[in-house]
């Protein structure tokens, strides 16, 4: 059995468990949950997935992510990601969420911050195959030039909408 997702609807209101798999061959929605990495002075954590991933190889993201499991909130799940990928163990906060079209099928989008102290990371070879950090300015120019996946460049757009208005 693959892994378990829960099946939600256009309010994100669970339905079921399924598989993940099967929700994104029939397009159902789910949830994933993605976290944007920051210093305090203002740089940003980018990463390129490895070359041999199965979804996205060798493509960027500024946002480390993954499927929120039965059962589990969005933050727990951001934290667990956040961990499982960067090995970094730290509360989330929550920035806001969206219904994501994604290229490989659509799922509710929650996006998470967290402020990493002293910049150590230790990334998971087989979920990050390069890391740096970037500033604001850098990852603007970063969007524009490299191949990013394009969900995190959604997400991106949105953030900077927000972070514009306040």
């Amino acid at each position: 059995m693959g892994e378990l997702v829960e099946r939600v609807d256009d309010q994100d209101r669970v339905m079921r468990p399924v598989e993940r798999g099967e929700a994104v061959q029939n397009r159902w929605l789910y949830r994933m949950a993605m976290v944007l990495v920051r210093d305090r002075s203002g740089h940003y954590l980018v990463h390129q997935r490895p070359k041999d991933s199965s979804r996205f190889p060798g493509e960027y993201s500024w946002l480390v992510a993954g499927a929120v499991a039965v059962g589990e909130s969005y933050e727990a799940a951001a934290a667990r990601e956040l961990m499982e990928e960067l090995g970094v163990e730290s509360p989330v906060r929550p920035l806001f969420k969206f219904l994501c079209q994604g290229e490989l099928s659509p799922y509710w989008f929650a996006v998470h911050e967290v402020i990493v102290e002293d910049r150590r990371v230790a990334a998971n070879p087989s979920e990050v195959a390069w890391h740096g950090w970037l500033t604001e300015g850098e990852l603007a120019q970063a969007m524009d030039q490299w191949d990013f996946v394009s969900d995190s460049r959604d997400a991106y757009a949105r953030y900077r909408a927000l972070t514009s208005q306040g």
